[in-house]
C-alpha cells in the first residue's frame, strides 16, 4: 500500500526483455531510500517488486498484464519516474490508499499552465471510460503514482479534471505533461469496492425481477 505522496523522481536506466516480459533497471537518482529485494516500490503508479539491487541501479520484472495495463512498456531509457516506498502502520496518510494497481491507462486531453505562483495547472484527462463510474466529484483519484483530488467531473464527456499546485508539479513528473499524453490511472480503491458491489446488487435484482 501507498499514499500517492511521491518521495522522489528517478529515471530508466535500462530495459531488456525477458522470457516472462521485461526487466527495468531504475536509477533512483540519489534517493536515499535504500531497499532490499523483495520490498515493494510505486513507480509511476505502479507497484513493482525489487529483484535486485545492481551497479546500474534497481531492478525490477514487468509481466505482460503489467505492461498491458500502464504505461511502462512506452516509458523510454532516460524517462523520469516518481517514486514512493510502501507505507507503514506509521505513515502519515497524507494522500489517499493507493494499491499500486494501475486500473488502465488514461490520454491527457487539456493542459491549462496558469503563473508559477498564482495557483498551478488545471489538467483533463479522459480515463478508461469503465473507470468514470468510480470517479466521484471532489474524491480521489492516483495519476502516475500522484494522489489527487477531482476537481471536477464530466460523465457526458467522460474526463476528469484535476488541480496541480506548484507544489506538485516541483516534486512530481506531472510538470512535464503534455495533451495527447498517457498517463496511469488507479480509482479509488473505496469508490471502486461501493461500484462493485451496487452492480452485482442491482445485477441480482434485476435477475429475481
Amino acid at each position: 500500500m501507498f499514499t500517492g505522496l511521491v518521495q522522489h523522481v528517478g529515471r530508466i536506466a535500462a530495459k531488456s526483455p525477458t522470457q516472462a516480459g521485461v526487466r527495468l533497471l531504475l536509477d533512483p537518482a540519489g534517493w536515499t531510500h535504500q531497499p532490499s529485494p523483495g520490498e515493494s516500490i510505486c513507480v509511476a503508479g505502479i507497484c513493482l517488486t525489487l529483484v535486485a539491487r545492481e551497479a546500474g541501479g534497481w531492478a525490477f520484472d514487468a509481466i505482460p498484464e503489467t505492461l498491458s495495463k500502464t504505461t511502462l512498456g512506452d516509458l523510454a531509457v532516460g524517462a523520469p519516474v516518481n517514486l514512493e516506498h510502501a507505507a507503514t502502520p506509521t505513515t502519515l496518510l497524507g494522500g489517499h490508499v493507493v494499491q499500486g494497481h494501475v486500473d488502465g491507462v488514461g490520454v491527457v486531453t487539456r493542459v491549462q499552465r496558469g503563473d508559477a505562483g498564482a495557483g498551478g495547472w488545471r489538467v483533463e484527462v479522459q480515463p478508461p471510460a469503465g473507470l468514470m463510474p468510480a470517479m466521484i466529484p471532489k474524491g480521489s483519484v492516483c495519476l502516475d503514482g500522484v494522489s489527487l483530488t477531482l476537481a471536477s467531473v464530466d460523465p457526458a464527456a467522460g474526463t476528469i479534471e484535476v488541480a496541480l499546485i506548484p507544489e506538485t508539479l516541483a516534486r512530481t513528473t506531472l510538470r512535464d505533461l503534455r495533451e495527447g499524453d498517457r498517463i496511469n490511472v488507479e480509482a479509488d480503491a473505496m469508490a471502486k469496492a461501493v461500484v462493485h458491489v451496487m452492480r452485482h446488487y442491482l445485477a441480482h435484482s434485476e435477475r429475481r425481477s
